[in-house]
């Protein structure tokens, strides 16, 4: 199937960071496709083929799934197999049968969040089941060799909190910047690390607002929580 260079399939298109993506697409030279759920519906496999040999995309960009509030994740999981591991194994396999090359933004939650500074090839221990949904769509994307896996730590702008954590430590980056870092390295494939510098949530956020309160996480979730989920942004940074 013939594929058109310089066009973008994104899913999730409605979802928090597909809004912000569409909004923000115009900044670049490609052009951009953002279909609704009922135009692509990642749970059905026909609808993505149908999509894909109508528009003939050589890039997906997978922003859809299930992500907050956490806890959905754990009330019902079954909506968090069929939408993240599933639904991302569909997007796979269709990628994979017309050759798209298939951009999978994932997250830094994957990592055991206990020492922090975590590499591409360090072990991984999801610390909830939102992240073993990503992980588990991580899988699919592994056994696709044109593929490109984006462990992210992303948060809304502004700040939506009028606190934040001073012990959990990340590398967080606000939705618009992590768009043209993934435009930026849209060619590379496997795995990487992307996002800010690490350092305190409060670190962060104190940037924005002088005035938000401490909190701490180890008060709210106990001393063996698992709270150091910086990653270390090397390679990230060598390829931009």
């Amino acid at each position: 199937m013939f594929l058109y260079k310089n066009k973008i399939l994104v899913t999730g298109g409605s979802g928090r960071f597909g809004k912000i993506f569409k909004n923000n697409s115009h900044k670049f030279k490609y052009d951009f496709l953002f279909p609704t759920s009922k135009e692509l519906d990642i749970c059905k496999e026909e609808t993505i083929k149908k999509y894909v040999v109508k528009n003939k995309p050589k890039y997906l960009i997978h922003l859809a799934g299930l992500s907050r509030p956490m806890q959905i994740h754990d009330k019902s999981i079954f909506e968090s197999i069929n939408k993240n591991i599933i639904g991302t194994a569909n997007i796979t396999k269709i990628c994979s049968k017309f050759k798209i090359k298939l951009i999978y933004v994932s997250t830094c939650y994957v990592y055991p969040g206990l020492k922090g500074n975590y590499s591409e090839s360090s072990p991984l221990f999801p610390i909830n089941n939102y992240a073993w949904s990503k992980l588990g769509g991580e899988s699919s994307v592994q056994m696709y060799k044109n593929s490109l896996i984006l462990r992210a730590s992303i948060t809304q702008k502004p700040f939506v909190h009028n606190a934040a954590f001073v012990d959990f430590k990340t590398n967080f980056i606000f939705h618009e910047d992590l768009i043209s870092g993934i435009i930026k390295i849209i060619n590379k494939k496997g795995i990487i690390n992307i996002g800010g510098i690490s350092q305190s949530v409060y670190n962060f956020a104190k940037k924005y607002n002088p005035n938000i309160k401490k909190i701490y996480a180890k008060k709210i979730f106990g001393k063996k929580a698992r709270i150091n989920l910086s990653m270390n942004i090397k390679k990230f940074k060598s390829f931009v």
